[in-house]
């Protein structure tokens, strides 16, 4: 079991990196070369460049029962698809029961946008998003370890 983290932009690594030191469990960062993320004990991946370059190399990787950090509906539906489990930054864990609705309001909002809309963006990050993740990936560690 391992936890991969879509790193670009992502504000939980520290906090993943952490955990996954605190759990002995192996973590793996990936970014494109426009970023340069390296944390202690966490081994990093960085690929070209690109549309959806790290989305493909985490998918890749990613084993059943193995966790994914993301914040994309469309690479934690990947996840999913493949037996994995896929968590987003506000301590969101995927399933099949909510990424079908997850993934129709990406659809609605990318329509607005081309139309000429605007959607609102991300509220600043608070203390309580920081530890409704850390209590959310504990349990999702946690459970991956059990279904070992």
């Amino acid at each position: 079991m391992k936890i991969i983290i879509d790193a670009d932009a992502c504000p939980v690594t520290d906090i993943t990196v952490k955990l996954a030191k605190e759990n002995s469990v192996e973590c793996v960062l990936i970014c494109d070369t426009t970023h340069i993320i390296e944390r202690e004990g966490c081994s990093t991946i960085t690929v070209d460049k690109g549309t959806d370059s790290v989305d493909f190399r985490l998918v890749n990787m990613l084993g059943k029962g193995d966790i994914a950090v993301t914040q994309d509906y469309g690479l934690a539906a990947m996840c999913l698809s493949k037996k994995a489990f896929a968590i987003n930054q506000n301590g969101l864990i995927y399933s099949d029961k909510n990424i079908e609705q997850l993934l129709f309001t990406r659809y609605v909002g990318k329509k607005v946008r081309a139309a000429g809309g605007r959607t609102k963006g991300p509220s600043k990050r608070t203390a309580e998003q920081d530890e409704a993740f850390r209590t959310a990936l504990q349990k999702l560690i946690e459970q991956a370890k059990s279904n070992i």
